[in-house]
């Protein structure tokens, strides 16, 4: 793939990826030719930014991370008596990282 299409991808979506994985993307798109990329594109891949305000103010980040059956259970238990909130809140960005990388995995496979 041309190299100005890498830097733009990667200009994009940087920050919704964890920097130790930054090499190993950009490795990737480089094999990939551009189909691949078209579908990469069309992938939304979650800001962590947002899924952290969405965390403080909702506790609803689970759902937005596709981690329903969690998600469910924690606003059952009243978000595990503020327990599971406040030990989220620390955790969100990294596992939206980790979410958005394996998504881009899996349509990096398809292409």
């Amino acid at each position: 793939m041309q190299k100005d299409k890498i830097d733009m991808f990667m200009m994009v979506n940087a920050e919704k990826f964890s920097p130790m994985t930054i090499p190993a993307i950009k490795e990737r798109l480089e094999k990939m030719d551009d189909d691949g990329m078209y579908m990469l594109q069309s992938g939304a891949f979650r800001n962590p930014t947002v899924i952290l305000v969405i965390a403080i103010f909702l506790g609803w980040d689970r759902f937005f991370l596709d981690d329903i059956g969690l998600g469910i259970l924690k606003v059952l238990t009243c978000y595990g008596l503020g327990v599971w909130w406040l030990v989220d809140l620390f955790t969100v960005t990294q596992r939206t990282h980790n979410y958005n990388y394996r998504k881009f995995l899996q349509l990096a496979s398809f292409a």
